[in-house]
């Protein structure tokens, strides 16, 4: 692990340097979770093909501001993803991503509290399925925490929203999905 974070180093350095081949070799080692993160947020091949390779290019333009706080794949990472979700809300008709206005309390709804799904016998193709079906922005924020491995506050700042507008749409976004994986059964 060690020697594989050091040989990371010597290719940024290089890369900084301008170096084509080093910028090749990094590219190959971080596109396809690049490309899989920007997928799941615009939900089209070739758009996500075009916004991973503009967030590459954005990343070796800006690599004098790595300053290596995190790992180069975890802040790459975070350039795709902001970069993704910047060009899904100028080419959307409709800004989804804005997330509406909710209440800091969420009702209790009897039908989604009573909610039990086995998920033994879900395969992750249902669970995928079921998720790309909800509503824009809770496929985002679920897809953000549980996919993408981010906690709330990463989101907020993600986002831009408030925690409790975070929290409450977790909630719902969650409830949506049993839901949905119970009609599924």
């Amino acid at each position: 692990m060690i020697a594989a974070v050091a040989e990371t180093d010597h290719l940024l350095a290089l890369c900084k340097e301008g170096n084509r081949s080093a910028q090749f070799e990094v590219y190959k080692r971080y596109y396809k979770p690049m490309y899989n993160i920007a997928l799941r947020i615009v939900k089209d091949g070739h758009w996500a093909e075009d916004i991973m390779q503009e967030a590459f290019l954005k990343a070796f333009t800006k690599l004098d501001s790595f300053k290596g706080e995190v790992t180069f794949g975890a802040w790459l990472k975070r350039i795709v993803i902001n970069h993704s979700l910047d060009n899904y809300k100028k080419l959307c008709k409709e800004p989804v991503c804005e997330l509406e206005p909710v209440l800091y309390k969420v009702e209790d709804d009897s039908e989604c509290t009573n909610l039990s799904v086995d998920f033994t016998s879900l395969k992750a193709e249902q669970v995928k399925t079921a998720i790309s079906s909800l509503k824009e922005n809770y496929r985002i924020i679920l897809t953000l925490l549980y996919i993408e491995g981010y906690d709330q506050e990463e989101i907020c700042e993600i986002l831009k929203i408030n925690a409790g507008n975070c929290r409450t749409t977790i909630s719902r976004a969650r409830e949506s999905l049993l839901k949905k994986l119970k009609d599924n059964e």
